[in-house]
C-alpha cells in the first residue's frame, strides 16, 4: 500500500506540538510494516532544510483565484527519516521560518494544499491513500472529489486525522475563489455557520476520520469548537486511534541527549543522578521531590493556573517539593510565572523557551510531570514521561484518561483528578507527595511503568486496517 501523508509539520523538520511528533513517526512505522509512506509538507526555512541535500522532482504552477504563481517539489536525498519526505515550496508564501502565527496563513496553507493536489494530478498513478492530517491540509479531500480539474482524482481514498479540533482554519467566504473551479453544488460541504470552515469540510468529505484517542473522538461529540452536531452526524465514519511514540527516540537506554543511560533494572540510580544534574544546575534542592511542566503556555494546557497552583503549594503544602518549568507562549502567563520564581527565591525554577535536549534531562530526571490540561486530544508527553519513569500527573480528559491509571485504582500507576482548576490540581500534587514519601511503592511504580507499551508498532497497524479500500 502507498500511503501519503499531508501536514503542516514533522518532527524533525517542523515542529510545533504533537502533531509533528505523530507525522515524523506514523509513516515510519508503517514503513517498517511493509507499506511504502511518504511525507509532503510545506518548504519552511527550518535548520533541516540546509542541513540536508534534495533533489528537485517537480515544477508547476497553478493558482489562488486571479493570482497565480509557481511552486517546486523537493524531496530528501536519502530517506534518513524511514521514509520519502516532500517539500513544497512557494515564493513569498512558505518561505519563512515559523510554521504558524501568520497574517496570511489562510492563503500560505490554501495554496500549499492546491499545489499538492496538482503535484499529485500529474503523477503517472495514484496512490492508495491521502492522510490529511488537521485543518492545514483539510480542503484537500474536497478538492480531490469537487474540483473539474482533478475529478480523475475522486476515487482515491482521503483518511482525516483530527490532532485539535479547537483549530478549524475559519476564512471569509469571499475567499472561495482560492479554490480550483469546484462544482458550486457542493459549496454547503465548505461553510459551517456562514464561514468556509476547512476542518469541517475534511470531517466531511474525508473518506474516514480518525482523532489521536478513543477518549477525545467521544468528547468531541459535546465539545469541539462549534462542530459538536457534526462529529454526532458523522460518527459512523470517525473513530479514535491512540497515538504512540518513536521508542528508538525516546528510549533512556539510548537517548542521545542523556550523559547517564538507564532502563527499568537500574532506573533508581539513572533517575538519581539526572535529577541530581537538573537541580545543581537549576539550583534545587535533590532531596525534594521534583515535579516538572513542560509545554506551551496555552489555556488548552491550564498553564495559566501553573502560578496559582505553585504558591498555593507552598502557601498551604509546604517548601517540601520543587517546581521546573519548561516553555513559552501566552506573555501573560510567562509574566506571572517569572514573578512567582521571583517571590519564592528557590524550589521553582523557569526555562522560558524550548529546549529538546533539555526536555529529554527534565524527563530523565524528575519525579512528577504535571499535565492539568483542560483539552488533550491524546497527549504524548505522559507517554513520554512514563518511559523514562517519571510519574505522570494528570487531568481526567482525552488521550490523558486513556493512558493514565490512578495509582489508587487496581494497577494503577499515576495520579488523575477531574476539573482544571487550582484546587484539584495541588490536591493531585499533594497525593503525589503522600506516594513518593513511600518509597517502596513509589519505586516500584518507577520500575513497572517504564514496561509500558506505548510503541507505534500497535497504532500504525490500527491506521493500515482503518484506511478505507476503494
Amino acid at each position: 500500500m502507498e500511503i501519503v501523508h499531508v501536514s503542516a509539520e514533522c518532527y524533525p523538520v517542523a515542529k510545533v506540538g504533537g502533531l509533528g511528533d505523530v507525522v515524523g513517526a506514523l509513516p515510519k512505522y508503517q514503513q517498517l510494516l511493509g507499506h511504502t509512506a511518504k511525507v509532503v509538507l510545506p518548504m519552511y526555512r527550518t535548520a533541516y532544510l540546509y542541513k540536508h541535500d534534495w533533489d528537485v522532482v517537480h515544477k508547476g504552477r497553478t493558482h489562488l483565484g486571479n493570482w497565480w504563481f509557481d511552486y517546486t517539489v523537493i524531496k530528501e536525498h536519502t530517506s534518513e527519516l524511514g521514509f520519502d519526505l516532500y517539500l513544497i515550496d512557494i515564493y513569498g508564501l512558505l518561505d519563512r521560518e515559523g510554521v504558524y502565527g501568520y497574517g496570511d496563513d489562510a492563503e500560505r496553507f490554501t495554496a500549499f494544499q492546491v499545489s499538492f493536489v496538482d503535484w499529485l494530478s500529474r503523477w503517472s498513478h495514484q496512490p492508495d491513500v491521502v492522510h490529511v492530517h488537521d485543518h492545514q491540509a483539510g480542503l484537500i479531500p474536497f478538492i480531490m472529489q469537487y474540483s473539474y480539474d482533478y475529478g480523475h482524482l475522486k476515487r482515491v481514498p482521503t483518511i482525516l486525522t483530527i490532532h485539535n479540533a479547537q483549530y478549524q482554519g475559519w476564512m471569509p467566504w469571499e475567499k472561495a475563489t482560492y479554490l480550483p473551479r469546484y462544482d458550486t453544488w457542493k459549496a454547503g460541504l465548505l461553510d459551517w455557520k456562514g464561514m468556509i470552515n476547512p476542518l469541517a469540510c475534511a470531517v466531511r468529505c474525508a473518506w474516514k476520520v480518525t482523532t489521536v484517542s478513543p477518549s477525545y473522538m467521544t468528547e468531541l461529540m459535546y465539545n469541539a469548537n462549534g462542530l459538536e452536531a457534526l462529529f454526532e452526524y458523522e460518527k459512523g465514519k470517525c473513530s479514535g486511534i491512540l497515538n504512540g511514540i518513536d521508542s528508538q527516540v525516546w528510549d533512556p537506554a539510548t537517548d542521545a541527549y542523556l550523559t547517564t543511560h538507564f532502563d527499568a533494572s537500574s532506573v533508581h540510580e539513572g533517575k538519581a543522578a539526572h535529577k541530581r544534574a537538573l537541580c545543581k544546575r537549576f539550583h534545587l534542592d535533590p532531596s525534594k521531590p521534583l515535579f516538572i511542566f513542560i509545554g506551551r503556555f496555552v489555556g488548552e494546557k491550564a498553564a495559566d493556573l501553573l502560578p496559582a497552583v505553585i504558591g498555593d503549594c507552598f502557601h498551604y503544602i509546604g517548601r517540601t517539593m520543587n517546581f521546573l518549568i519548561l516553555g513559552s507562549g501566552d506573555p501573560n502567563v510567562e509574566r506571572n510565572l517569572a514573578h512567582v520564581q521571583e517571590m519564592v527565591g528557590k524550589d521553582f525554577k523557569l526555562y522560558r523557551g524550548y529546549n529538546e535536549q533539555l526536555s529529554h534531562e527534565m524527563y530523565a530526571g524528575a519525579d512528577f510531570l504535571l499535565m492539568p490540561s483542560r483539552v488533550e486530544p491524546c497527549g504524548l508527553n505522559q507517554m513520554y514521561a512514563l518511559r523514562y519513569g517519571t510519574i505522570p500527573i494528570v487531568r481526567s480528559t482525552g488521550g490523558l484518561r486513556d493512558t493514565v491509571v490512578d495509582f489508587e485504582d487496581w494497577q494503577g500507576f499515576g495520579v488523575r483528578f477531574n476539573d482544571a482548576s487550582v484546587g484539584d490540581i495541588t490536591q493531585a500534587i499533594y497525593r503525589a507527595l503522600g506516594l513518593y514519601q513511600d518509597q517502596e511503592r513509589f519505586g516500584a511504580i518507577q520500575e513497572r511503568i517504564m514496561h509500558i507499551d506505548h510503541s507505534w508498532e500497535s497504532s500504525a497497524q490500527q491506521y493500515l486496517s482503518t484506511y478505507p479500500v476503494p
